[in-house]
């Protein structure tokens, strides 16, 4: 079932440690590949050896081992593995993965994992609805962490409540899901366009817009999960990318954006730009502050390149090429005009006039356009709206 997989397990101290045994015992049952790192506290409640008779590997506590001399590099450890689920994941350990802390070998190796990081939370019920905790979860979850959720149960403390790690084949089931997601991209590339660019009228001015980046994030995203190579070429945003296999290219303005999507396109299997890209920028930019000298200012304005355009001329039979677009009004016109002068495979549409889309918003409305007919979809998070276009994409290469 997870033949090849590599899985590392985190345990800290909390009672539920034992309950990490049954997990490794799984996990090996599945055929993985199982590490295991203690901290101190952990060892207080389980000794090493159990889970080093279990995962059939020696277990790491601390970095450096006295006995035979040799230094356990939390580097090798965190690029070894395909997942590193930490349970039970205390409220201290927690809190030292969401602010960055890195005192012991496990906090220190989650710090420079590329794999995905999974935590399974374990603590008493005040513990874990404190807001200093959930403020904590609401990090992780945005960094794109998953979780295998508290239950509710007896606790260790006598009470009774949320806090309760899930149980071992629940953890499992979480991780597995992960491990064996479709990889349907695997071997293409990707090349995605996100968020604004920033026309610059002087060192401290420019042109934009709203465009917040989260839809060519959550496409690329997707794209990774799925096995793909991505490149995203992307404008000033505040959203960060999660997966290893995103590289991210930032820039500023149009032209920017245009030199490095000329570059990278001919390379790639699939390109979308999902970007809104300035159509115009001031002809001249000043080098110093512009000063108020009148009641009126002037700033002329001049087109920049249509970076999809050009990619359009450049477009070979076997890539795919995907644009989006905007509309307040004329949608389906607008967007059809787009796809056939711009040499789009389809196009996604989305409005500004339908609540809860577009800019700024988790969620997005979105209408597929293609030479072969129409598919418009409900309004739903990103993510999904991610998928519906990364599916669509799959049928083009299928035919």
């Amino acid at each position: 079932m997870l033949s090849g997989k590599k899985i590392l397990i985190g345990i800290t101290g909390g009672i539920s440690a034992y309950k990490s045994a049954v997990l490794v015992r799984l996990f090996k049952k599945a055929n993985a590949e199982v590490k295991v790192i203690m901290t101190k506290a952990a060892k207080q409640f389980v000794q090493p050896l159990t889970f080093a008779t279990l995962s059939q590997n020696p277990v790491y506590t601390d970095f450096f081992n006295p006995e035979n001399g040799e230094w356990n590099s939390h580097v090798r450890l965190g690029l070894w593995a395909d997942i590193f689920v930490i349970a039970p994941a205390t409220a201290n350990t927690v809190a030292k993965i969401a602010n960055g802390l890195a005192d012991n070998l496990l906090t220190t190796t989650c710090l420079s994992a590329r794999c995905k990081i999974m935590v399974a939370p374990a603590m008493d019920l005040d513990m874990y609805s404190n807001p200093a905790t959930q403020k904590n979860f609401s990090i992780l979850k945005e960094r794109g962490v998953l979780f295998a959720e508290a239950g509710d149960g007896f606790l260790a403390s006598g009470l009774s409540g949320k806090g309760r790690m899930a149980e071992p084949e629940e953890i499992f089931e979480t991780a597995k899901n992960f491990l064996t997601q479709i990889q349907d991209f695997n071997g293409k590339k990707v090349l995605i366009t996100a968020g604004p660019t920033r026309e610059k009228i002087d060192p401290v001015r420019f042109i934009s817009n709203y465009s917040t980046g989260k839809m060519g994030y959550a496409i690329a995203e997707e794209f990774a999960s799925r096995g793909a190579e991505v490149v995203l070429v992307s404008g000033p945003v505040e959203v960060n990318a999660k997966s290893h296999k995103i590289t991210i290219l930032h820039v500023n303005s149009a032209a920017e954006m245009y030199e490095e999507c000329v570059k990278q396109f001919p390379q790639c299997d699939i390109a979308i730009m999902s970007a809104a890209v300035a159509d115009f920028t001031p002809e001249i930019t000043a080098e110093t502050k512009i000063k108020k000298t009148g009641d009126e200012m002037t700033i002329k304005l001049k087109p920049t390149k249509d970076i999809a355009k050009e990619l359009g001329k450049l477009k070979q039979e076997n890539q795919i090429f995907v644009g989006f677009a905007l509309e307040t009004d004329h949608e389906m016109q607008n967007a059809e005009s787009k796809l056939n002068s711009k040499n789009f495979d389809f196009i996604v549409l989305n409005s500004l006039k339908d609540k809860g889309a577009a800019f700024g918003y988790d969620t997005n409305k979105i209408t597929i356009i293609s030479r072969s007919g129409t598919e418009k979809f409900d309004l739903k998070p990103k993510n999904l709206v991610a998928k519906d276009i990364a599916d669509k994409v799959k049928q083009l290469l299928e035919k």
